[in-house]
């Protein structure tokens, strides 16, 4: 998302990382900045807040669930090192946990790529369901009519997709859509939507931006 808070996501959920050595007002800036950038990805979402080696104070807690609470986000709990930053989450009602320290990427990979490691899924997402992830999302299985698939990166279905999918949901607008059956109620890759393709169905299916708009084509010409 930015030097100063970068989303992590994986079969836990999603976690959100504040630098905790930054400056506090700009700290809530960028976080307001990229709640209203990313509303798409973010609204209805249920994370955990990662305050590393930082300590807040009960009044700058409630600041950052007030400000996130505005753009349907929920904290679910709070790791942190700091015993007063756990205390204010306590006394704001959120589950709270030690944080241990994250060990120092691999010579050569940059820290943000551990962050957006991809989900591969095994299952049916039934109506009423979300799947939320910052990185590329696979999926085998189905995706029923009023299921929901956000990621930040790609996303594939090895099955039928028949609910809500959007991709690059992050902004990313390389990202691409795949499925065996590509029929959703509705199509999104970064801020371009599209509704599903007409006709029965066909050979897996790719969509991706081109030309600033949505273009579905067969995997099979889509790899040449």
């Amino acid at each position: 998302m930015s030097d100063l808070i970068s989303i992590k996501g994986g079969r836990e959920g999603l976690k959100m990382r504040f630098d905790d050595t930054a400056e506090w007002g700009s700290l809530v800036e960028q976080l307001e900045r990229q709640l209203a950038q990313n509303q798409a990805f973010f609204h209805g979402a249920r994370l955990t807040l990662d305050l590393g080696d930082r300590t807040v104070s009960e009044a700058q807690l409630a600041e950052l669930l007030g400000l996130m609470q505005q753009h349907g986000v929920v904290a679910d709990a709070l790791s942190a090192s700091a015993r007063e930053s756990r205390n204010a989450a306590r006394a704001a009602g959120i589950t709270a946990r030690p944080l241990p320290r994250y060990p120092d990427p691999p010579p050569g990979v940059a820290p943000a790529a551990l962050d957006s490691e991809a989900l591969l899924l095994t299952r049916t997402v039934r109506s009423g369901q979300v799947v939320r992830h910052s990185g590329h999302i696979t999926l085998i299985g189905d995706v029923n009519p009023g299921g929901e698939l956000i990621a930040g990166g790609s996303v594939v279905v090895w099955g039928r997709l028949r609910g809500f999918v959007h991709a690059g949901a992050l902004g990313n607008s390389e990202a691409l859509v795949c499925a065996v059956e590509l029929r959703p109620t509705q199509l999104r890759i970064a801020d371009q939507i599209a509704t599903a393709p007409k006709g029965g169905p066909r050979a897996p299916e790719v969509a991706r931006i081109e030309a600033g708009q949505i273009v579905v084509e067969p995997w099979e010409s889509y790899k040449r």
